[in-house]
């Protein structure tokens, strides 16, 4: 919690520097800390403290406007190469210099991965990288196969944050060689160049930050920041009001007003750049028609779903777009739309004979889910579809009886690539864990949009991408929810427009305190 924690060695000598601890009550405590591995909505409140990337934006900005990170200065020497000059004098946590070497080291580690979490990541972002390569210290360049047309984007995902090489290398085995065992040791104990230390974690329950005082950059407002999973919304509220708790995340819509009602809290919430998602299994023998699948996406009534469980507050999508991908923002488009008519029509053409159509979702994982997954099966029952929501903790998008769940789309980073490409790109996650189909057709209309540099080409080839989405859907965005986050009246913190998903931004300027 804040508290100024004033203390004197001798009542001779002046007195100590304030300092200031929050504890943030949060859902869900990731399981390790390793950005490169991560790209979960859990993980990624945790990396900004801690890590640094190469090419920072001002996440104050809905859109991008680059800024200096660890690399002060970057230009493309050619269509495929780009020079990078590092900063100088930059530490890491454990005190080593950082240089070219880490940085090179952190960057192969993603683009020619051998760990296999870190060979997902390279698939889904980096498979247009063929590598990094030392210049001088300071100087590194990064090569890509094809022109790119996203090159500071990509760079600036938190799966290119900056890790120490002969660190992790000497974690277990062989230290001057990086083993699967390393990196899987670096995620219990992390070390990065940002403005907060990790001092202690406790996987999937609790982890500590503490301010670096070597940053290269603005200090760390806190001296401290601790984060613990209380995974009840009712809970994290009781925690926050009886003072154990200065900030709580996830706090859905029915519960604000228990916090906006004392004087003492507030909350601060905004309609996330992120879909809550209802995926299907076209591979299922009862779901191979899309007819039937499209039935089950046209039952669904999205607006009665968000005035019921987000109280007006989360955004309905008519296509698969969002605002924050700026130029290729295409809000028209209609992919997604109710009509139960004519999802009874579907399926009476499809021959449904009534079979059940289980629905997966975690209890508690994402917020309203469970609550949305019952709703949906009264809906599905309106029109014929005789459904069970099946509550399992455990992730089933790779199990082939899977016929439908919740998941969560978010964008990873500014682009329709950084959302629904990430998931439902050729060889993508979900086609890889078996659910979801691509052909040469739908390989040439991604590849247009992936990597043409005129943004009408690709807005084009986007549409085109949809309508194959509509005809044999595999997902259903639901709504970009509404997420909020109570806290003292004495804090001020909002998430911000720039950054992804939930991230605790706690940097200079990010968060300040106006009491004790």
């Amino acid at each position: 919690m804040f508290r100024l924690m004033i203390t004197t060695a001798l009542a001779a000598l002046p007195l100590a520097a304030a300092a200031q601890d929050i504890t943030v009550g949060a859902a869900n405590v990731t399981p390790y800390v390793d950005p490169g591995r991560d790209h979960s909505n859990v993980g990624s409140q945790f990396y900004y403290n801690t890590f640094d990337t190469l090419i920072d934006r001002d996440h104050g900005k809905l859109d991008p406007e680059w800024t200096p990170g660890l690399a002060t200065s970057w230009e493309l020497i050619d269509p495929t190469t780009m020079e990078l000059k590092l900063r100088e004098g930059v530490k890491f946590h454990n005190g080593d210099e950082m240089t070219a070497d880490d940085v090179v080291f952190s960057l192969n580690r993603m683009f020619q991965a051998t760990f296999p979490p870190y060979v997902v990541r390279a698939k889904d972002r980096f498979g247009n990288f063929t590598g990094a390569e030392k210049v001088d210290d300071y100087t590194i360049r990064i090569h890509s196969e094809r022109p790119e047309p996203l090159w500071e984007t990509l760079i600036s995902m938190q799966q290119a944050m900056i890790i120490p090489e002969a660190y992790t290398k000497a974690l277990t085995g062989d230290p001057d060689v990086a083993e699967d065992s390393d990196f899987e040791a670096f995620s219990l104990a992390p070390v990065g160049t940002g403005p907060y230390k990790v001092a202690s974690f406790q996987p999937g329950e609790k982890l500590v930050w503490e301010r670096f005082d070597d940053f290269w950059g603005a200090p760390a407002p806190l001296e401290r920041a601790t984060v613990v999973q209380i995974a009840e919304t009712a809970s994290r509220v009781t925690a926050l009001k009886t003072g154990e708790a200065d900030i709580i995340t996830n706090v859905a819509p029915d519960q604000l007003s228990l916090i906006d009602d004392d004087p003492n809290l507030k909350t601060e919430g905004s309609a996330t750049a992120l879909f809550h998602v209802m995926i299907m299994n076209q591979n299922h023998p009862v779901l191979e028609d899309p007819r039937i699948r499209q039935a089950m996406s046209l039952a669904i009534d999205r607006d009665a779903l968000n005035e019921a469980l987000w109280l007006g507050k989360a955004i309905v999508p008519s296509t698969h777009t969002m605002a924050e991908m700026g130029a290729l923002h295409q809000p028209g488009l209609v992919t997604f739309e109710y009509d139960p008519e004519r999802a009874k029509a579907l399926l009476e053409e499809a021959g449904y004979d009534g079979t059940e159509i289980t629905y997966d979702t975690a209890a508690t994982y994402y917020t309203n889910g469970l609550l949305a997954a019952q709703a949906i099966m009264e809906m599905w029952a309106a029109v014929g579809i005789n459904g069970r929501v099946n509550v399992q903790d455990q992730w089933s998008g790779n199990d082939p009886e899977l016929m439908a769940r919740n998941w969560s789309n978010p964008m990873y980073f500014a682009d329709p690539f950084g959302s629904f490409g990430v998931m439902w790109a050729p060889e993508g996650p979900s086609e890889s864990e078996g659910r979801f189909n691509t052909d040469a057709e739908y390989a040439e209309k991604w590849d247009r949009f992936r990597f043409s540099t005129d943004v009408e080409a690709r807005k084009a080839a986007y549409v085109e991408l949809m309508e194959e989405i509509q005809q044999d859907p595999p997902v259903l965005p639901l709504y970009r929810p509404f997420e909020s986050w109570g806290m003292k009246q004495s804090i001020d913190w909002a998430p911000m427009p720039g950054h992804i998903p939930y991230v605790l931004d706690f940097r200079s300027g990010s968060i300040s305190n106006t009491g004790s």
